[in-house]
């Protein structure tokens, strides 16, 4: 791929997840002020859904796929992810918070290379190490720690399982009918949770959070997946870590929360890792 193109699926991508990350800064503020993470999740999926319908071109025929058992497994593993990281972003820095969800990709290479069976590339696995490392920094097991950062790798591992079923069936489906069964199908599983729990006193200050929470995640995963229909995966996910950049500007430009020096350089090894990936790929395509 030419320099130019490259820059402009960047673009493209850091626009698309810093629309993901402002809709889980919205999150957070739902979650912070007292809100059920349950709710918060809930309203994303089914307002989601409602706003991506009309642009999903979904079929008549293609409703039966929606009770497909991988397809349903995936939106339990993205409902997983969504329940576990605004249950992380009630109490922990947001910047933290995404750092310690990168464990993600990592999961998603070792899944795929027992079960998809994905070459190990030395250069990838290296980098992935290096990334891990860097979680790690802004995990802090064993000194630091937080039951907060513990559902953000949760958040990780299910989204790394998430991506990994993605794969396996991603020539299967069309790509718009993969986002349209996540919010559809994650709607429905959250249904009888949501139930359970007291809904929010409605005021326009917090319609207007949840509206935001559920246009960004919607926007953003919409423009992922037009992005992902012309460009590689391979290109595509290290443009991903960028969202690390978005989410340490609103931590402390929404929240205060200055990342301190561990969790700074732990995200910064994060950041240089995926951004390695992809000059990785680029090396090899142009070798």
């Amino acid at each position: 791929m030419p320099l130019a193109a490259l820059f402009s699926v960047a673009a493209l991508v850091f626009v698309a997840t810093s629309f993901v990350v402002t809709g889980d800064t919205a999150g957070k503020l739902l979650t912070q002020g007292g809100e059920n993470p349950f709710f918060v999740a809930w309203s994303r999926f089914a307002l989601g859904a409602a706003l991506i319908l009309p642009f999903s071109g979904l079929q008549r025929h293609e409703l039966r796929f929606l009770l497909h058992w991988r397809v349903v497994l995936r939106s339990i593993f993205i409902v997983g992810g969504i329940c576990s990281i605004l249950t992380a972003l009630r109490t922990e820095p947001i910047a933290n918070v995404f750092g310690a969800f990168f464990i993600g990709p990592i999961i998603s290479y070792g899944l795929a290379v027992l079960f998809l069976g994905e070459t190990i590339s030395r250069m990838r696995t290296i980098l992935l190490f290096f990334g891990f490392f860097g979680v790690m920094l802004v995990v802090k097991p064993g000194f630091g720690a937080t039951p907060g950062l513990g559902f953000a790798l949760l958040a990780g591992c299910c989204y790394g399982s998430y991506l990994t079923m993605t794969r396996a069936i991603a020539g299967d489906y069309r790509p718009r009918f993969l986002l349209m069964s996540q919010l559809v199908l994650g709607a429905l599983l959250l249904s009888p949770v949501v139930a359970t729990v007291p809904w929010p006193s409605f005021t326009p200050a917090l319609s207007g959070l949840i509206l935001m929470s559920a246009v960004g995640s919607a926007l953003g995963n919409y423009i992922l997946v037009l992005v992902s229909r012309k460009v590689s995966a391979t290109i595509v996910a290290p443009l991903i870590y960028s969202q690390l950049i978005t989410a340490t500007a609103l931590g402390v430009l929404v929240f205060g929360d200055w990342p301190d020096t561990l969790s700074f350089t732990g995200l910064a090894i994060i950041l240089a890792s995926g951004l390695g990936s992809l000059f990785a790929v680029r090396l090899r395509a142009t070798a």
